[in-house]
């Protein structure tokens, strides 16, 4: 029998089903043993869409998608291409303030984030795949990037979750000064605690860090 204890999404999934299975699944916490109990199966059977190419029919992904809290089209990444969003907002909408432990727990849980900086031609926001490393938000870049030569200035880094199946959503801002790692050893602990290499490829191997000092977030919540 296939454990039921929760695994991160990129440790299991072979096809785009069961990675987005999976990831879903981390996302909410679940075992395979509740998200089988949620949609009226059993844990190897979400093992097996997890870890094996299958074809399961419509009404099975009906409820596998109730279970997981979101619609068949996202489970099976038919709008992957769309832009987030776009549902219509539920009528008992509100947007609440989280406080700072709630947004240093929310950056934890995701590996791409947003830097703001300032440059001569303007500012500009780019996207990098980050570690949370202690109280520091940290990032590969490329020796010859815009963000190198902003070290020593005080940028912005955001990182925001949208869910679209129950229209909801959060976001969290940090502010701080961007520096370059140059230490060995500290360089050696992010190396360990990355997650995967940065998916924009290329030599990416200057370590940036930010130490936040100031922080703030909001969620989207249904009274």
């Amino acid at each position: 029998m296939p454990s039921t204890a929760p695994k991160p999404a990129q440790q299991t999934g072979i096809t785009d089903l069961g990675r987005r299975i999976a990831a879903r699944r981390a996302a909410l916490g679940l075992t395979r043993e509740q998200v089988g109990n949620r949609s009226g199966t059993d844990a190897s059977y979400i093992a097996y869409l997890e870890e094996r190419t299958s074809h399961p029919g419509i009404g099975s992904l009906v409820r596998l998608a109730d279970a997981l809290d979101t619609t068949v089209a996202e489970l099976v990444g038919a709008t992957v291409d769309q832009p987030p969003g776009r549902g219509s907002a539920q009528r008992d909408s509100e947007l609440v303030t989280l406080s700072p432990q709630e947004c240093r727990r929310l950056l934890s849980t995701h590996g791409v984030g947003r830097v703001a900086v300032f440059t001569p031609e303007g500012p500009a926001v780019l996207p990098v795949n980050y570690v949370v490393a202690g109280e520091d938000i940290a990032f590969r870049t490329s020796g010859e990037a815009l963000l190198i030569r902003a070290a020593g200035t005080e940028v912005a880094f955001e990182v925001d979750h949208i869910d679209d199946a129950m229209k909801q959503g959060w976001s969290v801002l940090t502010v701080g000064e961007l520096i370059g790692v140059t230490d060995g050893e500290a360089i050696r602990r992010l190396e360990t605690a990355a997650r995967s290499l940065p998916w924009a490829g290329g030599d990416r191997t200057h370590w940036m860090s930010v130490t936040p000092v100031r922080i703030s977030g909001r969620r989207v919540v249904h009274r």
